[in-house]
Order: structure tokens, then sequence, then C-alpha cells
């Protein structure tokens, strides 16, 4: 046995650092094979859930798209306009297709980090390879979903996106299930690589199901005036959620936002934290989160700003919001200058609706209830997230869905 699996053997007892532990044996891995079909030809209540994450059904509103169901890539295209321009496909087939691919696997994430990495290594169910070619520029979002279909299923997927120099482009992903599903485990490995002066936005919006458990493991390395945009977001119930991904902005003049919004509800357990560590001259991040907590959730919003050269800076902003007395946020800062001159700074605040903002709406015409549904949308705001105006309406319709009306 080669000497790294026995390591990632070992691996697979050892707790994450953060969030609950799962049984990892305790979930099922049969399925049965979905052919290859259009997202427009699959049965309506799968494509209506791929809705709900932002995932389009028409080929002209998305530059190329990637859909796997449990195990099965179903669909991976590039259109036509956008051939020699962008690549989309499996990461089982882009393996197999680059031999230099090779080298971005499990290169910044660590396989042996805890039980979830080790599943994903050991136990690998695809994901996607999302390439944007040297120089190119990608005028509308590319797209993928990751899609289970079976209870009580576990689904762990490596995807690895690069962005090639002078390149630039936006990416949303889709995580949901079926309706029918309750319960599982979703683990998902990302690694990204965004090259000298290119410029990704990654949109990633999760929703799951009331007992339903994710562990996403995300790595990005970030070179020489390149900026790497990453939002969150995750407004349905969840059984329980951990993610720290980490940004390492290694050029000079790198550039990393994290914007995170988070809904916890019904009996939700939200881990979610964003870490910038910044290496090259110049380099600059920021940390930006929204966190709602309403029912019996419990959220914990943590955020680590590591300085490690003497030119560079970064923020971190959390803002959380308390709409039940039985719910929970702690919001977790960390500010770790390696050097002098590195300049790290936070700002945190945890409360509830204020009274007098409600009495104000009240006064100009508005229900309570319809005061406290502006109030939430308006912490919300979908602005930092910096998407195109296409994309942005699409996200906003989301929150006006799930904040319409009374919590």
């Amino acid at each position: 046995m080669p000497k790294g699996k026995k390591t990632t053997l070992k691996a697979i007892e050892k707790p994450a650092a953060f969030g609950p532990d799962l049984d990892v044996e305790a979930f099922k891995r049969e399925t049965s094979y979905w052919p290859a079909c259009k997202i427009s030809t699959l049965p309506r209540d799968i494509a209506q859930r791929a809705l709900s994450v932002g995932i389009s059904t028409e080929e002209k509103e998305r530059a190329g798209t990637y859909f796997q169901i449990d195990h099965s890539a179903i669909l991976q295209t590039i259109r036509e306009t956008f051939s020699g321009k962008a690549e989309i496909m499996s990461t089982k087939k882009a393996l197999k297709k680059y031999r230099w691919a090779k080298e971005y696997w499990w290169e910044i994430v660590d396989a042996n980090t805890d039980k979830f990495t080790a599943l994903a290594k050991l136990k690998w169910d695809q994901g996607y390879f999302i390439r944007v070619l040297e120089g190119q520029k990608i005028t509308i979002p590319l797209q993928a979903c990751l899609f289970i279909s079976k209870d009580n299923f576990n689904q762990n997927v490596h995807n690895l996106i690069i962005a090639e120099p002078n390149s630039e482009a936006q990416i949303i992903t889709g995580c949901t299930v079926h309706p029918n599903v309750q319960s599982g485990l979703h683990v998902g490995i990302s690694e990204f690589y965004v090259q000298k002066n290119a410029k990704l936005t990654f949109t990633m919006i999760h929703n799951w199901a009331q007992n339903f458990n994710v562990r996403p493991r995300t790595a990005a390395l970030v070179d020489d005036d390149a900026t790497f945009v990453s939002n969150y977001m995750c407004m349905k119930p969840v059984k329980s959620l951990q993610m720290y991904p980490v940004a390492y902005c290694k050029g000079a003049n790198s550039r990393v936002r994290f914007n995170t919004i988070l809904h916890g509800n019904q009996n939700s357990h939200l881990d979610v934290g964003s870490k910038v560590v910044l290496q090259g001259k110049g380099s600059r991040g920021e940390i930006i989160t929204r966190a709602i907590a309403s029912d019996n959730a419990q959220i914990n919003a943590r955020g680590l700003l590591v300085g490690e050269h003497e030119d560079s800076k970064a923020h971190l902003e959390c803002r959380g919001l308390l709409l039940s007395d039985e719910a929970y946020i702690h919001a977790i800062p960390e500010l770790v200058g390696n050097v002098k001159g590195t300049e790290l700074s936070h700002e945190a605040a945890v409360g509830k609706i204020a009274e007098e903002q409600i009495q104000y709406l009240m006064a100009r015409g508005f229900s309570q209830t319809e005061a406290e549904s502006l109030i939430i949308r308006g912490f919300m705001d979908i602005n930092i997230f910096g998407l195109p105006d296409a994309l942005k309406r699409d996200v906003k319709r989301m929150i006006d869905a799930t904040f319409g009306g009374a919590l």
C-alpha cells in the first residue's frame, strides 16, 4: 500500500477541528447510474430544485454547464460561442485528458486534514473541472450543480478550478437535493488557482434538507495582481454545515474577498468561517459575513486574517441578527500579525431588530410583519456579492422568497 494512502486511512478516523462529529459509515454509497441529458429534459422536481440554487435551464443564460446527480456527471458542456475560451468537464475526465492537471490535485487542500478530506480521497465521486483559458474574458456565468437524489446518501466530490493568466470569469455553483431527501452527507473538495492578473468570482448557493450534513473543504491560491471573490449563501434548513475556506494571497498585489450570507433556522447548526493569508507584497483581503439565526439555530461565524508580509492589509466584518430567544450566534474574529507593518482590523456585532426601526416603518403604513421583512431583507444585502445584474436578480428572488413573510 502506498505510504500516502496509509496516512489517509488513518485520517478517516480524525474528527474535524470545528463542527459536530459524524459517523461517515452511517451513510449509503449505492446509487443508480444517470445517463447524460440536458437540464431541460430532467424530471420537473429535479429541475425546480436546481433553479432554487441559481442553476439556469436556459443555455443562452450560461456560458457552460456541469450537472452531477449522485455519482453521475450527466451534463458537461460549453456553449459554442465560448468554445476555445473555457473548458468544463468532470475532474475524472480532466485528469485523464491532461497529465498536468495532477500538479494541482490535492496541492492546497490536505487530504489528511480530517475524516471528510480523507473520505473524499478514498471514495471520490467526480466533481467539476473548470478552466478559463489565458487571456479570455467569459462575459456570462459558467454554472455547476451538485445534486443528490437518494435519501441518506453520501456524495464526495473534488472540484478543480483554474483561471489562467489575464482571464476573467464568473462561476455559480448550486448544491441541492431531491424534495424527498431528508438526510445525507455531502463532502466537497474545491481547489482554486487564480493565476497572474486573472479575476475569478465564485458564487455558491446551498439548499439542502433539515437533516442533511455538509462538509466543504476549500482553498485558493492567488497569484500576482490576481483577484478572487468567493460568495456563499445558505438560506434553508440543514442539520449541520461546517466549512472554513482559506485563500493564500501569494502574489504581489493579490486580492481576496469572502462574502457570506447565512440564515440558520429550525435546528440548524452552522459553523462557517473564512481565512485569508497575506503572503505577497501589497496583498489585500476582506471577509464580510451577514448571519441571521431564528428558531433554535446555532451559528458560529469565524474569520481569520493572517499577515505574513509587512506590506499587507485586511479587514474582517461580521454582523449577526437574532430573531429568536432560543437562537445563538457566536462571532469569532481572529487577527494574527506575523510581521511588523501588516494592517489587520475587524468589527463584529450581534443583536436583535431594533424596535424603533419597526415602529418607524409601521408609522408609514407597513404592518409589523412587513416591517420586519423589509429590515431583514435589507440586512441580507447581496450588493456585497458584486454579481452581474441578471444573476443578482436571481439571488434577490431567493432572498425575497425566504424572507417575504413573517419568520
